[in-house]
């Protein structure tokens, strides 16, 4: 990802990236959603094995989560500036070449997972992370200490083995980069490795043990949109643009547009013909052979392709 390169060590220097920060508060914020039962990493484990439903990354089942953290700790900041008076700071969440998992570990949100992920000994790893840059000089808390022990569940669990040793991870092979990051083809050995992983991959996470701490958010802006789960991927594929653009407003899936979506639906029907032959599917990819992006109809013609003998 050329941006964390471009900025340098401004991703490990608070005070070059905003001039004047003495302090950096840090928060997690969890997301799975309050209606999410018990055993819920087994049932999504479940879903990547039913190759015809569409499969969506829990934290992108709701609202845009850039939305509702950085409101959240703007709120805080205002607050603060209501006790102390106005002071500097900038708030954080996702959006600059911040190192977010480094700050987590040594404000003592979390360690480092072997997957790279911050994890807690009370909430997993299902949670999100944001800072507040500020010019006020505050008293640090302590890091807390690593406990993933000799236990390799992430890195054993990886379908692409993109977590290539602990703390390492090759984005090129990683789920999560390709199908919303990457934007151009999906490279033809990783295809038939997604599964029906259309937006993100959870995999790391699901096989974590220290998610069966994972928190509830309490907030209705993570509870699941309809659609979003548990749907097929012959439905998805048929969202038009202007579908897809309402369907996912306010939402973090509408970020990678329409081509990519179709894409990754594409490259998931391709694995689900591979499972067997499916009539509905065929049809449902043969619709959209002529479509105007090149990216997407490569990506349907190999999927068709996968249900021919070799």
């Amino acid at each position: 990802m050329g941006y964390m390169a471009a900025h340098g060590l401004k991703r490990a220097r608070p005070a070059e990236l905003v001039p004047g920060t003495l302090s950096v508060i840090t928060a997690r914020m969890d997301y799975l959603p309050r209606a999410t039962p018990e055993g819920w990493q087994a049932i999504e484990f479940d879903r990547l094995g039913r190759s015809q439903e569409a499969v969506v990354s829990v934290y992108a089942r709701g609202r845009d989560y850039h939305k509702v953290l950085r409101n959240r700790l703007q709120t805080l900041a205002d607050r603060i500036a209501a006790s102390i008076g106005p002071f500097g700071h900038r708030v954080f969440t996702d959006s600059a070449p911040v190192l977010e998992v480094e700050l987590a570990s040594r404000s003592g949100i979390g360690w480092r997972g072997k997957h790279t992920l911050a994890l807690h000994r009370e909430a997993g790893s299902m949670f999100f992370l944001g800072e507040i840059f500020v010019d006020l000089a505050l008293p640090p808390t302590e890091a807390t200490s690593e406990h993933c022990g000799s236990c390799s569940a992430c890195i054993d669990v990886c379908p692409t083995q993109a977590i290539t040793g602990e703390q390492r991870v090759d984005a090129r092979r990683c789920i999560s980069y390709l199908t919303i990051e990457h934007a151009g083809p999906i490279p033809l050995e990783l295809r038939p490795l997604m599964g029906n992983r259309i937006y993100g991959c959870d995999d790391c996470q699901l096989a974590c043990p220290w998610n069966k701490f994972a928190q509830r958010s309490p907030l209705p802006d993570f509870d699941e949109r309809a659609g979003l789960s548990g749907a097929s991927l012959v439905e998805l594929f048929s969202w038009s643009e202007a579908e897809f653009l309402r369907r996912t407003e306010g939402s973090a899936i509408r970020r990678i547009g329409h081509e990519r979506w179709l894409r990754n639906i594409a490259v998931a029907m391709g694995n689900a013909l591979r499972a067997g032959v499916d009539p509905a599917i065929e049809q449902a990819l043969n619709r959209h052979a002529a479509h105007p992006s090149p990216i997407v109809r490569e990506h349907v013609v190999w999927a068709l392709a996968q249900s021919q003998p070799a």
